[in-house]
């Protein structure tokens, strides 16, 4: 049953156009078109057999008409010329109509009514008021004048049974007509809506992403590099003893280093944002990798007595991105540092198991606040001071969780206030990766 509602859905998309090649406002025209084509084919063999061979030879006309004008919308592109022409076609051959088969007494009129919700259903806004206008006067014109030369009208039903089989065709004709236009209408405008919504839905987000690094660049980087001029400033000072250039120097080469994270961090994230990530996913020794992650992080750990201990076995290899992964584990190591007080303890663990590798990163830090938890990976998290009053941007972790999933894996966290937080990282090892790829 799918396969055949597949297969009707593609046909009905080659014969209206796909949204990727026409505007909605095409593929309405052409629908319509469709729709008129079959009513057409219909009635010209109808009208024939039921004794009426000039509506007949009207369908016929109209028939034809309606083919010149699909092809004109669907091959040429030519829709509002397309539009013109069926409409004033189908009028003008509409009245002619009228006046052969049976005038006020025949189908005509509701024919008229289908006609007009047709082209308003798929002519441009502007052309709203004519059509109406245009409709209203040609059926004023020839009912006022069959009210007052009712011999212009050919009364053309030779029985009582020919009159009723007509105009309940044509009712029941008209009205399965209007309710699929009706229905096919609604659906196309609530589809592009969605769409719509959608695309709104995506500048809003790139729209607070750009407005998060403006942010960043105008006072998360400027702060930091006005401290490193101050610093420097004050090291050209003559009057510093020597004790006091020492810490000076070593308060600027902490503020440089996280100024540089700042930045690595940005060009990361806004490189991803701007091109996509790209992922170069091969066997990564984890041992030897995290290991000189690890010790950059020592460094900036040692200012506040914070102690790194890791466990990780020789023998373990992931399928990761080498960059990425130094970079999310580094992050993390960084984050840990920040909130863990001083003469803290960080832990580093790896664990093996289901074809999997857990990497854990765990803190007896000051924990996260539970009212930030919920939006720690994304945009929304605001940017808080460390225990050493460090100063972050809210965008390593964003990058970790992007970084994470590019590459087949998993992020998350446990955390309590006052207690520590522990995140958590997992990737695919490579002898499962393999044996799923020969599977």
């Amino acid at each position: 049953m799918v396969g055949i509602y597949s297969k009707i859905k593609d046909s009905w998309e080659s014969l209206t156009g796909s949204a990727s090649e026409f505007p909605l406002e095409n593929r309405l025209f052409n629908s319509a078109c469709v729709i008129a084509l079959v009513a057409f084919a219909y009635h010209v063999p109808f009208n024939y057999f039921v004794g009426l061979p000039l509506s007949a030879l009207v369908a016929l006309v109209l028939l034809l008409i309606q083919a010149a004008c699909y092809y004109l919308s669907r091959f040429k592109g030519k829709v509002v010329t397309s539009i013109i022409i069926m409409g004033l076609s189908v009028y003008a051959l509409f009245g002619l109509n009228y006046y052969y088969n049976s005038g006020i007494q025949g189908p005509t009129l509701l024919l008229f009514a289908l006609s007009f919700f047709l082209i308003i259903a798929i002519a441009p806004g502007w052309q709203y008021r004519w059509w109406f206008l245009l409709n209203l006067a040609i059926v004023g014109a020839i009912l006022i004048s069959e009210y007052y030369h009712p011999d212009l009208v050919h009364q053309t039903y030779n029985t009582r049974f020919d009159r009723f089989a007509d105009i309940s065709s044509s009712y029941f004709v008209v009205i399965v007509l209007i309710y699929y236009g009706t229905a096919f209408l609604v659906k196309s405008y609530r589809k592009e809506r969605n769409s719509a919504e959608q695309k709104a839905e995506e500048l809003e987000k790139i729209n607070a992403e750009k407005n998060k690094l403006f942010t960043i660049i105008s006072h998360d980087i400027r702060a930091p590099l006005s401290s490193i001029q101050n610093y420097l400033e004050l090291l050209s000072e003559d009057y510093l003893e020597e004790e006091e250039r020492l810490e000076l120097s070593k308060e600027l080469l902490s503020s440089t280093r996280r100024t540089q994270e700042m930045l690595m961090n940005i060009l990361s994230w806004s490189k991803t944002q701007l091109d996509g990530a790209s992922v170069n996913l091969d066997p990564v020794e984890l041992h030897s990798t995290l290991q000189s992650t690890i010790d950059l992080c020592k460094s900036v750990a040692h200012k506040k007595g914070i102690q790194i201990i890791y466990h990780i076995s020789d023998d373990i290899t992931i399928l990761a991105d080498k960059d990425m992964l130094q970079l999310i584990v580094r992050n993390l190591i960084n984050n840990a540092i920040k909130f863990t007080r001083l003469n803290g303890r960080i832990e580093v663990k790896v664990l093996a198991e289901a074809g999997e590798c857990k990497i854990t990163i765990k803190d007896n830090g000051i924990g996260i606040n539970p009212e930030r938890q919920r939006d720690l990976f994304s945009l929304k998290a605001k940017s808080t001071y460390g225990t050493g009053q460090e100063k972050g941007i809210g965008l390593g972790l964003v990058l970790c969780k992007e970084f994470t999933e590019i590459q087949n894996g998993k992020i998350w966290f446990e955390s309590s206030t006052d207690t520590g937080t522990s995140f958590f990282v997992s990737f695919p090892l490579v002898e499962n990766h393999v044996l799923m790829a020969v599977s």
